[in-house]
């Protein structure tokens, strides 16, 4: 079962959290348990928490589980103004942690929500136990790949008449795939819903845009090298980290690992389920029976 919880971060902002538990026996509740292991779950840019249904509903069985819908995302409020800025994603993944009482927790989180979650990792060690970093570079990324988001966006054709036509699209159609992408395509299907004119995202792409320029501009190997938990570094064969920038980050990480996952891109946990579960449980099981 799912159940969403509602959390306050920072400046005020709503926050959907979404916590999945194994199913209860009939006419019973299911409850938390507070000798579960905590994991939260962090999505990327453009993302939202149900993103992480699959690896939940396994998680669940030996862990407690929370996905979290980030601040301009899924089914959590998108503030005009913002901020949609490096602390205010920190920020907010640290209250849902106190005001769930997780801690200390392991972060996985993707993309944007991998920089996230190495970011509160560094500055509030108290409360993170391990972390996952999925495919998220340390590197800045320059202002030429902004530039070519903003053309991207522009290029999307919106509305779509149908969600199975986002999903075609964004999988087979965009410009910037190179071949054909499912997990690409059902990743995006998820943060469509029906407007009265035909099927758009769940976000703002110029929000989206403002959210991007915090790892855009500036690099991120100094709060990387302050994160002293047990780390695993994950990237997709095709994804967008680097094996060699994936190693370094490794090296440059206390207690870092490494894997990779073939056959799987950017959106590894949707290409290749069973080979991210694969590399994720053994990682998780060592954290657990560490002291």
């Amino acid at each position: 079962m799912v159940q969403r919880i509602d959390v306050t971060g920072s400046g005020g902002v709503r926050l959907a959290a979404w916590e999945f538990r194994e199913p209860a026996a009939a006419g019973a509740v299911a409850a938390v348990d507070p000798d579960r292991p905590a994991v939260l779950l962090l999505h990327g840019l453009m993302g939202r928490a149900f993103h992480w249904t699959g690896t939940a509903r396994w998680l669940a069985e030996r862990h407690r589980v929370v996905a979290l819908d980030q601040r301009g995302h899924g089914q959590s409020d998108r503030p005009a103004v913002g901020p949609y800025t490096r602390e205010a994603f920190v920020a907010d993944a640290e209250a849902v942690i106190d005001q769930l009482g997780l801690a200390p927790v392991t972060l996985i989180g993707h993309s944007m929500g991998a920089l996230t979650a190495w970011q509160l990792a560094a500055r509030r060690p108290d409360l993170v136990r391990a972390l996952v970093i999925c495919d998220m570079r340390a590197s800045a990324l320059g202002e030429a790949s902004q530039q070519e988001w903003a053309d991207w966006f522009h290029r999307w054709p919106l509305p779509f008449p149908t969600q199975d036509a986002a999903r075609r699209w964004f999988g087979e159609d965009d410009p910037r795939v190179e071949r054909p992408d499912p997990g690409r395509g059902a990743f995006f299907a998820e943060v469509m819903h029906q407007a009265s004119d035909g099927w758009r995202p769940l976000f703002s792409r110029r929000q989206m845009l403002t959210a991007r320029e915090t790892w855009v501009h500036d690099a991120h190997w100094e709060e990387l090298a302050q994160v002293g938990c047990p780390t695993l570094v994950v990237r997709g064969l095709d994804g967008e980290l680097g094996r060699a920038e994936a190693q370094e980050m490794v090296r440059v990480l206390p207690e870092g690992q490494y894997a990779e996952i073939p056959d799987a891109g950017h959106y590894l946990h949707y290409d290749q389920p069973t080979a991210w579960r694969a590399v994720l449980e053994p990682f998780l099981d060592g954290v657990k029976s560490s002291p």
